[in-house]
């Protein structure tokens, strides 16, 4: 009896620790969540409020009672950010399009075809990563302006249609496709592009749609490029857009506007990641995973 005593006891010291334990980490991510969010927040309470009232706080406040959808139409109106969206839009589209045509052709060459030299080549592809980025934009630069491509989309488009890192993530991801299926297609008389196509796409598809993702957060976000092989605002981007929104004024007088733009631009990506952030997680788990 005394034995079954003292078990139940410890049993209820051990689920009294665990309380107490779950108690605190929560507490301490809930705490985190809202030094992490509070920014968010501010600046969305920011876009809703008028130029006068916000000039009006002397000491600012954490909510408001007469939000206003004004400073949203006055960015799209008169600071022209819907061509900066429909530019965004189009770069995206494109670029990421092409970017896996070339992605999943050259992983594929990689990881399944046999050519001389093929492992040096692959290890000198990777060694690229390793070339500091602003290298490869004045080569970009020099090689763009040369062809007369600076200040179009082509020029914009081409230096992106191609990355190291998601050619790399695929490879890894084609190459735990069992041999045998590539043997029992080739039997079957089936070219490589379609046992590409029926065979190892499908099974790679988390992947795939993980590079989609982060491609298009890559390019939505980009900002020294775009910046660098176009002077014309026509053809900005909603990251240049947003610099020159602020150059042009809203950055010192009318700073709610300049929160309404910011806020534009970024919701579509943070739905983005909200939705896809676990098939996110997943494809890059699996990329990285070997066996």
């Amino acid at each position: 009896m005394s034995k079954i005593m003292d078990f139940e006891r410890i049993e209820r010291r051990a689920k009294r620790t665990a309380l107490i334990r779950n108690i605190v980490v929560y507490g301490l991510l809930g705490v985190w969540a809202l030094v992490v969010l509070f920014p968010f927040y501010w600046m969305l309470l920011t876009s809703i409020k008028t130029q006068g009232s916000y000039a009006a706080e002397i000491v600012p406040q954490l909510f408001t009672t007469n939000p206003t959808m004004a400073n949203y139409l006055q960015i799209f109106t008169e600071a022209d950010l819907g061509r900066y969206f429909v530019n965004t839009f189009i770069f995206t589209v494109v670029t990421t399009i092409l970017m896996l045509a070339v992605t999943v052709l050259a992983a594929f060459a990689f990881a399944r075809l046999s050519f001389p030299g093929k492992d040096i080549a692959f290890l000198l592809f990777l060694a690229l990563m390793m070339i500091p980025s602003e290298l490869v934009v004045i080569t970009n630069f020099v090689t763009m302006k040369s062809a007369s491509l600076d200040n179009t989309f082509l020029g914009l488009i081409l230096p992106s249609v191609s990355s190291v890192f998601y050619i790399y993530l695929l490879k890894e991801n084609f190459a735990q496709i069992p041999d045998e299926l590539y043997y029992a297609a080739k039997v079957d008389a089936t070219s490589d592009l379609k046992y590409l196509g029926k065979v190892m796409i499908p099974i790679c598809r988390p992947t795939l749609v993980t590079i989609l993702i982060l491609k298009v957060i890559e390019c939505w976000n980009s900002y020294v490029w775009p910046r660098i092989i176009t002077d014309k605002p026509e053809m900005f981007l909603v990251s240049n857009g947003i610099q020159t929104i602020r150059e042009s004024g809203y950055g010192r007088d009318n700073i709610p506007a300049m929160m309404a733009a910011v806020v534009a631009v970024s919701i579509p990506l943070i739905l983005l990641f909200l939705i896809f952030h676990k098939k996110i997680m997943a494809g890059v788990a699996r990329g990285g995973t070997k066996g």
